[in-house]
């Protein structure tokens, strides 16, 4: 049947990908996304006896979600119930999780993620100045002739009088 060369296909297509799992030969689950990904999701699929003709039962009630919204579920579950229609009679299983891959950044745009609010807020202001010096002092290496017309240059305070370096300017 239909089903059957659904089912083998998925099986060859998917085999060795650990994102896959066959819970049953009409049920499956897909991860998207890394594992440790914090935005990674897992979407169910399962087949009624008339698939594809109707509708799969796409299911995110798996535990890996719980961290995941309520609203951020349904909107993904939409957004494929959009592809399905578009696919009816047709094996879709396969589309449906390249579909979540592909989409997987839209999907959980709208999820809040700590990890990375706690990251983004640690980061100090000023860091980014200390390589920035450091390569200054690399590319340019004062002679010691030249430090010491510097020195001349400046004033008693160590600073570098207003306009002192406008005749080079005008060179």
């Amino acid at each position: 049947s239909g089903l059957q060369m659904e089912l083998e296909a998925l099986r060859s297509i998917y085999e060795g990908d650990v994102c896959f799992r066959e819970l049953s030969p009409v049920s499956f689950q897909y991860r998207i996304g890394e594992s440790g990904d914090p935005k990674a999701f897992l979407i169910e699929v399962s087949w009624p006896e008339t698939y594809p003709q109707t509708a799969p039962v796409i299911s995110m009630d798996a535990f890996f979600n719980n961290t995941i919204s309520s609203a951020i579920k349904q909107s993904i579950l939409d957004k494929l119930m959009v592809e399905v229609e578009a696919n009816l009679g047709t094996a879709m299983t396969y589309t449906l999780f390249e579909y979540a891959k592909d989409n997987k950044e839209l999907f959980m745009e709208n999820q809040p993620v700590n990890t990375v609010t706690s990251v983004s807020n640690s980061i100090t202001i000023g860091t980014p100045d200390v390589p920035a010096s450091k390569k200054k002092d690399k590319k340019e290496q004062l002679s010691k002739t030249q430090k010491r017309k510097l020195a001349d240059k400046t004033d008693n305070k160590g600073e570098l009088p207003r306009g002192w370096n406008w005749v080079d300017v005008i060179k």
